[in-house]
């Protein structure tokens, strides 16, 4: 029978593929290269040419879920009804939608990521994300400083704050998730409310907007997205979450 040669990126989103299936079964740590190599039925020298770690699996996934977001957003670029301020907000709006949507999912391939030994990973995760959305921050920014509805002398550096937001929230969702208690996880969303309100007034400071121009958050978006966590573990570790409570 003959080898069957498949091109690199269709091999490469295959093995992506497998790993994100093995990952969301098992989790992440329990979840081994050996488990990724075995179900994707190549060798591991095979495997290895394409990713040299399991942290680089975990990164590769990171940006392929940041360009489907990306491709998400696509019609945004093309509504001529939208200047700069709409358009970044409708940007974040749908960027807010696609997290609640996919919450559980990102929660469990990613929540690994919080744990103090993971912080250079996080970060790595961080840069992945930005690879796709800075580019598209910058150009939103730059449209507003022509026509004069963004005060700003560095769209760069804007757009390089409004996605260090994460790496900025870092701790606080740390800290809820080390804990495990619902209590806890209400003090974490009561916390990362407070601070998407201080990013909106900062960003609209930065951009010399009036405050309440930019919407990073809504009402119970926070709370969607941070609950949608309990999705993700087993019965017994949410029937013991709900009895520290």
């Amino acid at each position: 029978m003959p080898r069957i040669v498949k091109h690199p990126e269709l091999r490469r989103e295959e093995l992506l593929d497998h790993a994100q299936a093995l990952f969301l079964t098992h989790g992440y740590d329990k979840a081994s290269l050996n488990d990724v190599i075995g179900a994707a039925g190549i060798s591991k020298g095979a495997f290895y040419h394409y990713f040299p770690s399991k942290e680089a699996l975990l990164e590769a996934l990171a940006g392929r879920f940041a360009k489907q977001a990306l491709a998400g957003v696509q019609d945004i670029f093309a509504d001529p009804a939208l200047d700069p301020l709409g358009r970044l907000n409708a940007l974040l709006a749908k960027s807010r939608q696609a997290k609640i949507e996919t919450a559980a999912e990102a929660w469990a391939l990613f929540e690994t990521l919080f744990r103090p030994e993971n912080l250079v990973l996080f970060h790595r995760i961080n840069l992945a994300a930005s690879a796709s959305f800075s580019p598209v921050l910058v150009e939103i920014i730059r449209q507003g400083v022509e026509d004069g509805t963004f005060r700003t002398f560095d769209p760069e550096g804007v757009a390089d704050i409004v996605m260090q937001f994460g790496m900025a929230t870092h701790d606080v969702i740390a800290k809820a998730f080390a804990s495990g208690s619902d209590a806890d996880l209400d003090v974490a969303i009561e916390a990362l409310e407070k601070r998407v309100r201080l990013y909106e007034i900062a960003l609209d400071r930065i951009l010399g907007l009036p405050d309440g121009s930019i919407r990073i958050g809504e009402p119970g978006y926070v709370r969607a997205a941070m609950t949608a966590r309990r999705a993700t573990l087993s019965p017994s570790a949410a029937a013991a979450s709900q009895k520290s409570r």
